[in-house]
């Protein structure tokens, strides 16, 4: 079963570690269409030939009107009905062999976009991984998950598809007006006459369109957060009751949505008419200049009928227009999205020269640590020496900077003054990815993948035995109710881990930092969700397999960080007392107090376990 298991891990491994650097000087260009282009110059092999295929299937479909204006002349009019027969088989072969054409650059084009957007995709979602925690903090998971799917369509079908409808309708309107200049020249000027009418409302299009598609994207990224959050947050709605209120504030985003798209709807409604009636006005001249010239023998009707064919191919870029304008637009807009997430700097990088460290000891040393968010005073003065193989208890009030202090260690964010240090090195001078390789966090929010207990344990070591696994999962309490599970270590736990309780999350969490053998082990309030009697055996565990790996505790229960070599209390963001468990009784402060109120007056008499070691 073990091997099995963990062969069947290893297929979703993750793949080599990135390198940081690589990603955030790849494609960094300043403009979102070089950084469009970096993409799509990979095709450029397949993209030039496929736009000389739609080149020639313009230039093919010139001819058809001119052996229909012959058959008109010809057979009708002068009875050679001997020609009917290869024109027709001509007629029908260079449909044939334009269709084939067609078929083959629109492939292409297709394959070209799906590829550039894979591409492209990867990416952005590389690049999100690689943005710290303020990022995520600023910009809402419906926004991001925007750029990823209906931004990224809209490039997919301006490569697959505008691309060569802008030449095809460009070269059809050239070719057209050319031919009719050939069979009438002053017919030509006449139609010419509609152009600048055109032009003009091509350009009044434009300025309009643009705008309306950027709300219509907001718009939509504001719909999809909310949607996300309330599927997400869906036990919480039912557990107050609340499905009412959310269903009445998705109906006022929903409504926003769809007047944000009857608004762009409005503004190509008001455009596509005026190129319909500018199409049409071409025919109504087509039908009296030409009309007159057959009459007075200046065309003939197979002349006319072949005008006729090219006035479609003349009127149909002029139908085109509007939309492609709209399509256009529509794919500037989101590469600019889609560009402004990727060029996000995060505020938290490597440097150019990280110092060359590989494992850790696990000393942790802060001087001084100021750290402010958003003009808040988060942390002030924070000094303290943690030495390898001491556990580190930390304890405060919610909201009083303890989470905070920890994410220094990892660098989740950075202090604004003063130094954090691991084994004497400051670690805004190390690789990100190396430090925090050797932390192991469980954090207070626990997020589970929704996969098996197996690949959730095994996420930092994706190929390690399932051994391994086991031994972590008995040093968190998590063994035993893994087992009694329908599938053991196979189990999927659903997503977010809404198959398991709080504590049982927890300790998966716990077996997961764990199995990373990590120098440092930080356990952000890990087993507030544990009953007193579990928690004192998973302490038990770890002292007996902690050596010399630095463990910080963070706890609102005294229990759980009673036997620890040094405790922090935090309050206010500060530091106001410090030692070990006696010690801080002696001192009488905030700490006996908490102690006091949680564990009565036994101590004073003697009558208390804790506080012996």
């Amino acid at each position: 079963m073990a091997q099995e298991t963990t062969k069947k891990r290893n297929r979703f491994a993750a793949p080599a570690p990135l390198s940081r650097e690589n990603l955030l000087k790849n494609h960094m260009q300043d403009k979102p269409w070089p950084w469009f282009y970096s993409f799509l110059k990979k095709y450029l092999p397949i993209i030039i030939p496929s736009l000389f295929m739609v080149a020639v299937a313009s230039a093919l479909a010139v001819i058809n009107p001119m052996i229909s204006g012959r058959i008109i002349d010809e057979v009708i009019y002068q009875e050679q009905y001997g020609l009917l027969k290869n024109l027709l088989f001509l007629l029908v072969g260079l449909t044939l062999l334009r269709g084939l054409i067609r078929f083959s650059f629109t492939m292409l084009f297709e394959y070209c976009s799906q590829n550039t957007l894979y591409a492209m995709r990867e990416a952005v979602f590389r690049r999100l991984m690689l943005e710290d925690f303020n990022f995520f903090n600023n910009n809402r998971t419906g926004d991001l998950l925007s750029r990823q799917t209906g931004d990224m369509d809209a490039v997919r079908h301006f490569i697959a598809f505008v691309i060569y409808q802008l030449l095809e309708n460009a070269l059809l309107f050239i070719f057209s007006l050319t031919m009719i200049i050939f069979y009438n020249w002053k017919l030509a000027l006449a139609l010419l006459v509609v152009l600048p009418f055109t032009a003009y409302t091509t350009f009044r299009q434009s300025k309009e369109v643009k705008p309306a598609f950027r709300r219509n994207r907001d718009a939509f990224s504001s719909l999809n957060t909310f949607a996300q959050e309330n599927i997400s947050g869906n036990r919480v709605i039912k557990a107050f009751a609340k499905e009412d209120f959310e269903e009445s504030k998705f109906d006022k985003e929903n409504a926003k949505f769809r007047d944000s798209q009857l608004a762009s709807a409005k503004v190509w409604c008001k455009f596509i008419p005026r190129f319909e009636i500018l199409s049409n006005i071409m025919t109504v001249v087509v039908l009296i200049v030409g009309g007159f010239s057959v009459i007075d023998g200046n065309m003939s009707p197979g002349d006319l009928v072949a005008v006729t064919g090219y006035l479609w191919m003349l009127n149909n870029p002029l139908r085109m227009v509007g939309w492609l304008v709209n399509d256009l637009l529509r794919f500037i807009t989101s590469l600019e999205k889609i560009h402004a997430t990727y060029t996000a700097e995060p505020d938290i990088k490597t440097p150019e020269a990280p110092v060359e460290m590989k494992q850790f000891k696990g000393k942790v040393e802060f001087k001084h640590v100021y750290y402010n968010s958003h003009d808040e005073d988060i942390l002030t003065d924070i000094t303290f020496t943690a030495l390898p193989g001491q556990t580190i208890g930390i304890i405060g009030a919610t909201g009083s900077g303890k989470s905070s202090l920890v994410n220094l260690i990892c660098r989740f964010y950075d202090a604004n003054h003063g130094g954090v240090f691991v084994d004497d090195v400051d670690v805004k001078n190390m690789n990100i990815n190396v430090l925090r390789s050797n932390i192991g966090m469980a954090m207070q929010d626990v997020f589970l993948f929704s996969d098996t207990i197996e690949g959730n344990i095994s996420y930092g070591d994706p190929n390690c035995s399932f051994e391994d696994v086991e031994r972590v999962a008995k040093i968190a309490n998590a063994d035993g109710f893994i087992r009694e599970m329908p599938d053991g270590y196979d189990t999927n736990n659903g997503e977010r881990g809404v198959g398991l309780s709080g504590g049982q999350k927890q300790r998966i969490s716990l077996a997961r930092a764990l199995l990373k053998n990590p120098s440092i082990l930080i356990l952000d309030d890990t087993t507030s969700a544990i009953d007193m009697e579990t928690e004192a055996q998973i302490q038990n565990e770890l002292e007996a397999v902690s050596g010399d790996r630095t463990i910080f505790i963070i706890a609102h229960r005294i229990s759980s960080i009673i036997n620890a070599d040094q405790i922090l209390v935090i309050d206010g963001g500060k530091i106001i007392e410090q030692g070990t468990h006696e010690e801080l009784l002696k001192m009488d402060g905030r700490y006996a107090k908490v102690f006091y109120n949680q564990y009565g007056e036994f101590e004073k008499i003697g009558g208390s376990q804790y506080g012996k070691k």
